[in-house]
């Protein structure tokens, strides 16, 4: 096995001058290359974001947050937040049955948790920290840094606990349903905390 060199170890750097094809001394690669302008705007797109506290300091979530408060809002003024529920789990579907093939061909429900958290934007853009554990995902309700300004503006109406419980807790069981598991959430905490996990 080919030992690993380190530029301040002088014995492996002689040792590298004296065999260099048998080195693992390569030039560092991020997986990025070809991709910097891209990177670039990402990074000034965060810097922004970051330096945005007009009103209140805006977080990486802020616009995706912003975005769902709208619909959310919409679905309850119009009485049809079941409806809304609804068509969010019939559009995922096609995904969250695929997860599901996997699982029947795995036998491995954890499978269902990493599609819902970690292999989707769609939670890891909402919600910025999710604690992982094996058969359980724990964060904390992404609402509030945006709801509580857009409340005193009188912007929206809802609440974090109306949203965890006739929005995300429907709507989650029913991605869960489609991938064939059954899922437990977390009754509404005071402190924000949700908790997702597998019912064996």
């Amino acid at each position: 096995m080919v030992k690993a060199v380190h530029l301040d170890d002088s014995d492996q750097v002689a040792e590298v001058a004296k065999h260099p094809s048998s080195s693992s001394f390569k030039g560092v690669k991020t997986g990025f290359e070809g991709r910097e302008d891209e990177i670039g705007k990402a990074v000034q797109m965060a810097l922004k974001t970051m330096a945005n506290s007009a009103g209140y300091q805006h977080e990486m979530n802020d616009a995706l947050v912003k975005a769902r408060l709208h619909a959310i809002q919409f679905a309850k003024d119009m009485g049809i937040m079941d409806k809304y529920v609804e068509h969010d789990i019939k559009t995922m579907a096609p995904i969250n049955e695929r997860v599901g093939q996997i699982i029947a061909k795995t036998g491995d429900k954890e499978a269902a948790l990493v599609g819902l958290c970690e292999r989707t934007a769609c939670h890891y853009h909402l919600v910025l920290e999710t604690e992982t554990e094996p058969g359980k995902r724990t964060w904390k309700s992404p609402w509030g840094n945006v709801l509580k300004p857009c409340l005193r503006l009188g912007m929206f109406d809802l609440t974090e606990q109306e949203i965890h419980e006739t929005w995300y807790i429907p709507r989650v069981k029913g991605y869960a349903k489609a991938m064939g598991v059954e899922i437990k959430v977390s009754d509404w905490n005071e402190d924000g905390t949700v908790t997702l996990e597998l019912v064996d």
